[in-house]
C-alpha cells in the first residue's frame, strides 16, 4: 500500500484517490407503472386512464361536476398511486364536444357527464 500523501495541497481523502476495483451497478428502484390497457396509442390509454379517474369520481360523488382544480387519485393495480387532473379534463371534455368521437361522447354520457 503506498504512504499517505496529507499535505496541506492535497484535500481529497484518501479513498477517493484510488479508482475502483470492480464496477458499481445501481439498485433498480421499483418498476414503473403500467396502464392496464389494450391501447397502443398513447393518447388512448390517457383517455382510457382519464376515463378511470371520472368513473371512479361519479361513483364516489354521483355527479361529474367536479371542480376545475380537482386532482383525483386512482389506485392502479400494481398498488401505485396516480393522480389525474381531472376537473381540468372533464371541462375540457364539455369544451370539445363538437369534436369528439361518437364513442368517447357515449362513454362519458354513460356516466353521467352533462354537456352544458
Amino acid at each position: 500500500m503506498p504512504p499517505l500523501n496529507l499535505s496541506p495541497h492535497d484535500s481529497s481523502p484518501p479513498t477517493q484517490k484510488h479508482p475502483l476495483t470492480s464496477p458499481v451497478t445501481p439498485t433498480p428502484g421499483p418498476a414503473r407503472p403500467t396502464l392496464t390497457t389494450t391501447d397502443t396509442n398513447p393518447r388512448d390509454r390517457k383517455w382510457a386512464a382519464n376515463l378511470a379517474a371520472a368513473k371512479q369520481f361519479y361513483e364516489r360523488e354521483g355527479h361529474l361536476n367536479v371542480p376545475r382544480k380537482h386532482v383525483e387519485t386512482v389506485l392502479a393495480e400494481e398498488g401505485w398511486e396516480l393522480q389525474f387532473r381531472l376537473g381540468a379534463w372533464v371541462s375540457n371534455q364539455r369544451s370539445r364536444a363538437a369534436t369528439l368521437s361518437e364513442d368517447r361522447r357515449e362513454q362519458l354520457s354513460s356516466i353521467g357527464m352533462r354537456w352544458s
